[in-house]
């Protein structure tokens, strides 16, 4: 008599298989000057590889553009600037800068990427800062020629401004437009379910299984997190920090978060996250958490709604968190 038990072994193999969760394939880089992981959930490997390498791809083709302080377009437009003369762009680049101009105007020039002079002056045009408080003097004549995105013109994929002063430095949206970029990439590879995290700067789309992604919201003064949330699908979360990129001298923490209002790193916050959902959403919480970290703890709830941020959390100078209402029944 024939056993049946190599027949019942191979059912209960293809059984196990056919239940066991579809795997979580992950990818990590480094871009933007930080740690960058993609996340994805329930694709076939090879098809989770094949979108990952093209979402790091434009991340790299994003990091090479938009380079402050090495050669890029960013970095030609700027040295056209500089002599108040017109320059060609590309039409990706148009678009980013009438974006940010936006967002310039939406949170009263606190986020302002028309001062990369003023953050180069501070020592932050490098891989490592410069340690070394710039002087006073420096400061206030940057201060004094007011670089602002208004002063910027884009016409027909030309740009020029009024001011020479105007530097263009993107590091407070880069990562945001990444991450939006990163979620139309992936869909067009057939992913429906992945988590980009660059540098903290994080978006979801679809689900983790039968259960949201669950992120962590670093501590700015601790390792380890300060909560957790469940992000749903399209939200993102966008956090400024004064741990990020600073030095210490004369015993004092000068971060890159430069007030154009003062022309000194902004000192009122730790770190500042917000949650946004809908269009854009990778990009809006980049650009606006930014705001709300320099605008500093007595004005966070007046700048938050002036930019529509209902979800928030912050850190103030004295480590005391403010939470909005809407924010603290997310957390976990």
């Amino acid at each position: 008599m024939r056993s049946a038990r190599p027949g019942l072994w191979l059912f209960l193999m293809w059984a196990l298989a056919a239940c066991s969760p579809p795997p979580l394939i992950q990818q990590q880089s480094y871009v933007f000057g930080t740690l960058v992981e993609i996340s994805v959930y329930g694709a076939p490997e090879a098809q989770a590889r094949q979108a990952t390498a093209a979402v790091l791809a434009r991340f790299d083709a994003l990091h090479q553009q938009l380079h402050a302080w090495q050669p890029s377009e960013l970095s030609r437009l700027n040295a056209t600037l500089a002599i108040s003369e017109r320059a060609s762009v590309t039409p990706d680049l148009a678009a980013m800068l009438r974006d940010a101009q936006t967002f310039s105007t939406q949170s009263g020039d606190l986020f302002n990427p028309a001062i990369g002079g003023l953050i180069a002056l501070w020592g932050f045009h490098a891989d490592t800062p410069q340690s070394r408080v710039p002087d006073a003097a420096a400061i206030a004549d940057w201060v004094k020629r007011q670089p602002r995105m208004g002063d910027l013109h884009i016409e027909n994929n030309r740009v020029w401004s009024d001011n020479p002063a105007v530097q263009l430095d993107l590091g407070g949206y880069a990562k945001g437009r990444a991450l939006d970029d990163a979620v139309v990439i992936l869909k067009q590879h057939g992913i429906k379910n992945a988590l980009v995290n660059i540098g903290g700067n994080v978006i979801a789309l679809g689900q983790h299984g039968d259960r949201s992604w669950r992120v962590g919201i670093q501590h700015p003064r601790k390792a380890g997190t300060l909560a957790t949330l469940d992000l749903r699908d399209g939200e993102a979360i966008g956090t400024s920090g004064d741990y990020q990129r600073y030095f210490e001298a004369g015993g004092k923490r000068y971060s890159h978060l430069i007030d154009p209002r003062s022309g000194w790193p902004a000192t009122g916050m730790q770190s500042v996250t917000v949650l946004v959902s809908g269009d854009r959403a990778g990009t809006r919480s980049d650009a606006l958490s930014k705001p709300l970290f320099i605008g500093g703890a007595a004005q966070l709830s007046q700048t938050a709604a002036r930019l529509n941020l209902g979800d928030y959390l912050a850190v103030d100078a004295g480590g005391q968190m403010q939470v909005s209402a809407a924010m603290q029944a997310r957390l976990r």
